[in-house]
């Protein structure tokens, strides 16, 4: 019989970091690296730039970026439903395993992506896509469930840095197959890269396994699912809401995040369609060459970013980190501006892992650290996560539309950098409000 672990435990704490070391390999290889630059490819294998589908003629980057924040949307909504019914029955653990199958298969099901079906891949990157942030409600939620507030800066930074290292490991085997295809006894590259999307489904079921097995089943104990039930998340939310009215602080630091997270989350969606559409790479082999590297890079300075953010945090706080890290990141869309060769591009890439990694702990970190003392913490978590997803579908949106409006995505990126002074503005007004948080 399995021995429930303790709050705070080693074994605890690596069982729920280690979800992110299983599901990261949907954000390298679906959303960073091997998908986008498949994507790219259909498109130029058939000398089009856009595509007739939904009623009109669409090109191919504000093609995704739709579909991308359609997908955050339905998230968006869903989300309080889904806390609601997870707090009510205590099973957090199996809504977390449902999202995480729904993603992984539809990675799977990406193998048949194809121009001439493109409504149907088109729909399994849309479920891939609820599948992985939709778990990660539940996720996240877990944080203050398994760690103490000392704890949680650094398990968090741990989760982040062995999901980098860990995805870049499946990503080398997946650029190792497509670069050397003949090795595995592939006629062409484009078998093993549809064959990535396969093993990510599969790496990102077989490692949740672990984490599965120790992670609690949830707070409450069991209780019957009424139709009451379904929607009483709605009613959570609105008590996060009042909770926000007692905590001035907090509800800065949640305007600030919604906001400087919109400009984060766009940059990680899109990153590699910027640099696939707006390079002159020379050819195809080194476009993809060039913009894998690019990703790995990314991924392994972002590890060593988490790691240094957190012990930033130590000596200046959360708030004045988050700061500093905003100013870098608008500082980097400036720069991504004028980026017209690839080495601009390995530079701007280098910058972006420092970066990435760290807002992105120290975000979650911050949160979980500024919630009042509650047991039903996939509410919060939902509310934090809402706020993110409707930024992203904000974000995504814009960013999309004004690609097609002006015709590059350069002017995309500038905007996203307005996003980060602005949350540099909201972050400074956070630590105006006098409470008991360091």
């Amino acid at each position: 019989m399995k021995r429930t672990l303790t709050k705070g435990s080693k074994k605890l704490l690596g069982a729920w970091a280690f979800y992110d070391w299983a599901n990261s390999v949907y954000s390298l290889v679906i959303t960073s690296a091997v998908f986008p630059i498949f994507y790219g490819s259909l498109f130029r294998e058939q000398h089009i730039e856009k595509i007739d589908i939904f009623g009109g003629s669409i090109a191919r980057a504000p093609l995704i970026s739709y579909v991308t924040a359609a997908a955050f949307l339905v998230v968006s909504v869903i989300s309080p439903f889904l806390s609601g019914i997870a707090d009510y029955t205590g099973n957090k653990k199996a809504f977390l395993k449902f999202f995480c199958y729904l993603g992984a298969f539809s990675c799977i099901g990406l193998y048949w992506f194809s121009l001439e079906h493109i409504y149907v891949g088109l729909s399994f990157y849309f479920l891939a896509l609820i599948g992985f942030w939709a778990s990660l409600v539940f996720y996240n939620s877990y944080l203050p469930d398994i760690a103490f507030p000392e704890q949680q800066d650094a398990i968090s930074a741990r989760g982040y840095a062995m999901g980098y290292l860990g995805s870049v490991l499946l990503l080398l085997l997946c650029l190792a197959m497509i670069m050397k295809h003949e090795w595995f006894g592939f006629d062409s590259a484009a078998a093993p890269t549809r064959w990535s999307f396969i093993l990510t489904g599969i790496w990102w079921m077989g490692f949740s396994q672990y984490s599965f097995y120790y992670l609690p089943k949830g707070n409450n104990a069991n209780r019957k699912l009424t139709k009451a039930v379904v929607f009483s998340g709605f009613g959570e939310l609105k008590q996060v809401w009042r909770h926000l009215e007692d905590s001035p602080r907090l509800k800065r630091y949640l305007s600030a995040f919604f906001v400087y997270s919109m400009a984060v989350q766009t940059v990680m969606l899109a990153a590699t369609y910027f640099g696939e559409e707006e390079l002159d790479w020379g050819g195809d082999d080194e476009r993809t060459i060039g913009l894998i590297v690019s990703i790995l890079l990314i991924q392994i300075v972002a590890a060593a970013g988490a790691w240094i953010t957190s012990k930033v945090t130590l000596k200046l706080g959360n708030i004045k980190t988050l700061t500093i890290v905003n100013i870098l990141w608008s500082l980097i869309c400036i720069y991504a501006y004028f980026v017209v060769s690839p080495t601009q591009f390995y530079v701007a890439a280098s910058a972006v892992g420092l970066v990435m990694g760290g807002i992105q702990s120290l975000s979650r970190s911050t949160y979980s650290k500024f919630l009042p003392e509650t047991t039903d913490t996939a509410s919060f978590f939902s509310f934090y996560d809402v706020a993110e997803k409707i930024g992203i579908v904000i974000g995504m949106f814009l960013y999309g539309f004004i690609a097609q409006l002006t015709g590059s995505m350069r002017n995309s990126v500038l905007f996203l950098g307005l996003l980060f002074i602005a949350g540099i503005v909201l972050l400074i007004r956070v630590n105006k409000v006098k409470e008991n948080y360091n």
